[in-house]
C-alpha cells in the first residue's frame, strides 16, 4: 500500500517509479480523490465544531439548526467514506515501487544473472524427465490424481513420498539449526484481510482457492504460500525494536489456481494446483531490508549447496517482479531434461509495502513508531527440489542416487529403484 502523503508530495517521482514497471497510472485521479477526501473531512470537522459550540451555548433557539447540522454531517460522512474507499481501492491495486538498483525491463528476458554455482551433470545417456522416471518407478501417478481430483495434481508414492518428506525435514533442520529461523506450523487457511495484507487481494483474486463456508463470517482462502500467514503474524501490532529481527520458517501445502498459466508445464510436477514449499519470512527494521534480503537468499542457496545441485542466481527486472516486491532474487536449479535452469526459489524484499497494508509497526523510541520491513523467500519449493534430485541424480538404469545429506532422513537408503 502506498502512502498518499508521499504521492502528494512527490508526484513526479511516484509516476517515474511506476513507469519503471511499465505502468501508466492515472495519478491525477488519485490526487483528485485525495483532495476531495481531505476537503470533505475539513467540512465535516467545521460542522462538528459548530454543533459543539451550539451544544455549549444551550440556546434552545439553535436546537433546530443543530438538527440540520447533524443531518449535514451524516451526509458528508457518507460521501467522505465513499470517496476514501474509491481512493483506497485504486491504491490497493498499485504494485510496490522498485528499489533503485533493480534492472529495468518488461519481462523475464531482462532479468540479470548474478552468479552460477555447481557443476552441470554430463550423462553418457539421454537423461529422462522427472515424470518419466517417476512413472517407470511406479512412484508418481498423475493419471490416478486426475481420476480422483483433476488435472495438475499427483500421487507421490512409496520411496518418493519418503524422499519428499525427507527434503522437507532436511530444509527445516537447516533453516532452524544453521540459518536462525524459528519453525512455525501455521493454519493453511487465511482470512480476506490477511490475503489483502500481503498483496494477494484484490489484484490476484482469480488465482486463489476460496472456501465456501456456511456462516457469513469474513471470506476465507487456502493459502497460496505460507508467506501470507507467517507475515500476518505481525498484523495490527506494534513490535518492540529490541525483538527484531523476527525470522520464521514453515513447511506447508500451498494452493494456486495458476490462472494465466494455461498451456505451460502441463506435464509433470513443475506447475500444480497443490504443492509443498518451505517458506522463510523475515520481519526487520525498515532500513535493514537489503542486508536481510542477501541473508535470506544465502539461506536458500545453502540448501542447494548441501544437496550439490547446480543453480544460478538472478535478479528480476522491474517488469518481472511480484506485486508486493521492491527487489527480488530468483534461484534457478538445473533441469537436465529441459537443458535449462528453472526457478526453485524467489526471495523478495517488500520494504514497508505490506506492513502499511497490515498496520504493522515497530517502536523506534518512547514516542515514535515506523512501519516494519517484510521479506519472504522459498527455502525451497519441495516439489521442484524433488524434480531436480530425480533428474540430476538419475542413473542409466533409471534408479535415483540419494544426495549424501538426505541419506540420514531416508532411513540410510542410498538409492531409489524399483526393487
Amino acid at each position: 500500500m502506498h502512502n498518499i502523503k508521499e504521492i502528494r508530495n512527490n508526484k513526479d517521482i511516484f509516476i517515474e517509479s511506476l513507469r519503471k514497471r511499465f505502468l501508466d497510472i492515472k495519478v491525477k485521479t488519485i490526487l483528485d480523490l485525495d483532495e476531495r477526501n481531505r476537503k470533505l473531512i475539513q467540512e465535516k470537522e467545521n460542522l462538528e465544531k459548530e454543533k459543539k459550540d451550539i451544544s455549549k451555548s444551550k440556546d434552545k433557539l439553535l436546537f433546530k439548526k443543530s438538527k440540520i447540522i447533524s443531518e449535514a454531517i451524516s451526509k458528508l460522512n457518507k460521501t467522505q467514506i465513499e470517496t476514501k474507499n474509491k481512493l483506497d481501492n485504486i491504491l490497493s491495486t498499485i504494485p510496490n515501487i522498485p528499489y533503485k538498483d533493480v534492472p529495468i525491463g518488461k519481462d523475464e528476458s531482462s532479468n540479470v544473472e548474478v552468479s552460477k554455482f555447481g557443476i552441470v551433470p554430463k550423462f553418457n545417456f539421454k537423461p529422462k524427465s522427472h515424470y518419466e522416471l517417476g512413472k517407470a518407478l511406479d512412484m508418481l501417478d498423475f493419471d490416478l490424481a486426475t481420476k480422483t481430483t483433476g488435472s495438475r495434481f499427483v500421487f507421490v508414492k512409496d520411496k518418493l513420498a519418503l524422499l519428499e518428506r525427507a527434503i522437507s525435514n532436511f530444509m527445516l533442520d537447516t533453516h532452524t539449526k544453521i540459518n536462525g529461523y524459528k519453525e512455525i506450523s501455521p493454519p493453511l487457511i487465511a482470512s480476506e484481510s490477511s490475503m489483502y495484507g500481503t498483496g494477494q487481494l484484490p489484484k490476484f483474486e482469480n488465482d486463489q482457492f476460496e472456501l465456501k463456508l456456511d456462516d457469513n463470517s469474513e471470506r476465507k482462502f487456502l493459502i497460496p504460500t505460507a508467506e501470507v500467514i507467517l507475515t500476518n503474524m505481525i498484523k495490527d501490532q506494534i513490535v518492540d525494536k529490541k525483538n527484531l529481527p523476527l525470522r520464521f520458517v514453515a513447511s506447508t501445502a500451498c494452493f494456486r489456481k495458476e490462472a494465466g498459466s494455461y498451456g505451460k508445464d502441463t506435464r509433470g510436477m513443475m506447475r500444480q494446483h497443490q504443492f509443498y514449499k518451505v517458506e522463510m519470512v523475515s520481519i526487520v527494521e525498515s532500513n535493514q531490508c537489503m542486508s536481510e534480503l542477501e541473508r535470506m537468499t544465502n539461506s536458500a542457496t545453502k540448501i542447494l549447496d548441501l544437496l550439490k545441485l547446480p543453480y544460478r542466481k538472478i535478479i528480476l527486472c522491474t517488469g518481472d517482479m511480484g506485486f508486493s516486491a521492491e527487489k527480488t532474487f530468483d534461484i534457478e536449479v538445473w533441469i537436465p531434461s529441459e537443458n535449462k535452469y528453472r526457478e526453485i526459489s524467489s526471495c523478495s524484499s517488500c520494504g514497508t509495502f505490506q506492513s502499511r497494508r497490515m498496520k504493522a509497526r515497530y517502536k523506534v523510541n518512547e514516542k515514535g513508531t515506523e512501519f516494519l520491513g517484510t521479506l519472504n523467500g522459498s527455502g525451497l519449493a519441495i516439489g521442484r527440489t524433488l524434480i531436480a534430485i530425480l533428474e540430476n541424480c538419475q542413473q542409466e538404469d533409471g534408479s535415483i542416487k540419494i544426495p549424501k545429506v538426505l541419506i540420514p532422513y531416508m532411513n540410510n537408503l542410498t538409492k531409489i529403484d524399483k526393487k
